[in-house]
């Protein structure tokens, strides 16, 4: 089962406002995963979420280290870019389970190149561009599974 809205935004401050709206609203043990192409706002996104959940320190993508843990806000925030994962065994050996299901909250993004490892129960997140309606239009979608 599944629920899911749509939210438009116009420029990198409401994609970062939307997701400092959710980092406030985070509860531990929650998991979001996080898929957009390159260049779609994503890591903007995640600052956002760390700002709602009271951290200061700088944010950014976790490209080559697969995962960067920040403990410094109302709950641990553990942030996984797993884009460069070569197979599930790299998971394994990084210790996934103890932040996919610890007390903070987990955000993956692309996600869906590890489906087979993700909890059941998550938000997907999905952002895309449409130059169509402008250079900083996004459409943010989340969708609830359940």
């Amino acid at each position: 089962m599944t629920q899911e809205r749509i939210i438009e935004t116009n420029s990198p401050e409401e994609t970062f406002a939307l997701g400092e709206t959710m980092g406030k609203a985070a509860k531990e043990g929650e998991f979001y995963t996080l898929v957009g192409d390159l260049g779609t706002g994503k890591t903007v996104f995640t600052q956002g979420i760390a700002q709602g959940l009271g951290i200061e320190e700088p944010v950014t993508s976790p490209t080559f280290t697969i995962v960067q843990v920040y403990d410094r806000g109302r709950m641990p925030f553990y942030h996984f870019d797993v884009y460069r994962i070569g197979d599930v065994e790299e998971m394994e050996e990084i210790g996934y389970e103890d932040y996919f299901y610890g007390a903070g909250l987990t955000l993956v993004e692309w996600g869906n190149l590890i489906e087979e490892l993700l909890p059941q129960k998550r938000k997907e997140i999905r952002i895309e561009k449409d130059l169509e309606k402008g250079f900083d239009y996004r459409k943010i979608t989340i969708c609830e599974v359940i």
